[in-house]
């Protein structure tokens, strides 16, 4: 039987407003430039640099613009920017295709209408039956900001009963920066922390107005050094597929291979699954949790601390 959390809900929007898009462009075009090396990109290197990475003037020649309109984008200010300057720049930079898209979100926002960012994150109820049905595959559906809107048994028994947990704590970014029992159960820890920091940073690129968001990140910001280190590097990620190697209470060692597949209707929505090789030692682990149920459920590290 699949899990039923109630939405999501999206209290009114506090005072502040949401991140500062000038400045996170500036700081984007400034970390992305800091991390090229004139031999990166075939130029040549004219001994030591008073900070490290290409030059505004090398960066606006390979973009092929002028150092000026270079200075007035590193600057924060995009407007009027055309989509063919903003490819030359994404490819002198060098920028992933999440990049790419991230700058172009800063420079040339789209407008939402503030009713859309209020509004509660539903999943549909055909969507919470698929995983109903999903018994032996750990999935969940997670939405704006990290939240976790819906999940299956076996995610549970995985992860943790997130049903125990009040709504608001029902977050990727607050369970991994500020619980340690999931910082126990990610083995590579450090690079589950970076991915979900780059996916945050997308979403502040797509919704830079977004008061919620902004405050989930000064709250982070705030009790986790580690949360402000990796915000400050201005990486971004998408979330796609990969392998995530996991320590359970219970059934130990876990190599678990992950996909995302991304709802047609609801694009800022993910349905995520995990599953292990077949015959596989983490194959064997998942057959354990599930036929352990409730009572894998409850050792799992979502249960909150007494």
């Amino acid at each position: 039987m699949d899990e039923q959390p109630e939405p999501v809900q999206e209290p009114a929007p506090e005072t502040g407003g949401g991140l500062d898009r000038r400045a996170e462009l500036s700081e984007f075009l400034r970390t992305r430039r800091a991390r090229l090396k004139p031999e990166d990109v075939g130029l040549p290197d004219f001994g030591r640099r008073r900070v490290p990475g290409l030059r505004r003037e090398e960066l606006a020649q390979l973009a092929g613009v002028s150092v000026a309109y270079y200075t007035r984008l590193e600057q924060g200010n995009g407007r009027n920017v055309s989509a063919e300057v903003l490819d030359a720049i994404a490819r002198a930079l060098r920028l992933t295709g999440a990049e790419h898209a991230h700058l172009t979100h800063l420079a040339k926002p789209k407008q939402h209408k503030k009713k859309q960012t209020a509004r509660a994150q539903q999943v549909r109820p055909a969507l919470r039956h698929l995983l109903g049905s999903i018994d032996t595959v750990p999935a969940y559906v997670v939405g704006r900001r990290s939240d976790i809107l819906a999940w299956n048994r076996m995610a549970a028994a995985l992860f943790g009963d997130w049903a125990e947990l009040p709504a608001p704590e029902r977050n990727w970014a607050r369970l991994v920066f500020l619980r340690p029992d999931y910082r126990e159960l990610f083995v590579e820890w450090d690079q589950k922390a970076s991915d979900i920091v780059g996916y945050l940073r997308l979403d502040a690129g797509c919704h830079p107005d977004d008061p919620k968001l902004s405050a989930l990140v000064g709250e982070l910001s705030v009790k986790s050094e580690e949360f402000r280190r990796l915000w400050a590097a201005h990486d971004v990620k998408e979330k796609s597929y990969g392998v995530k190697r996991m320590r359970h209470p219970l059934v130990g060692d876990l190599a678990l291979s992950f996909e995302t597949f991304r709802l047609v209707d609801e694009p800022e929505q993910s349905l995520i699954t995990y599953h292990a090789e077949p015959g596989s030692p983490s194959a064997e682990a998942l057959r354990l949790l599930a036929s352990w149920g409730a009572d894998a459920t409850r050792a799992g590290t979502g249960t909150p601390a007494q």
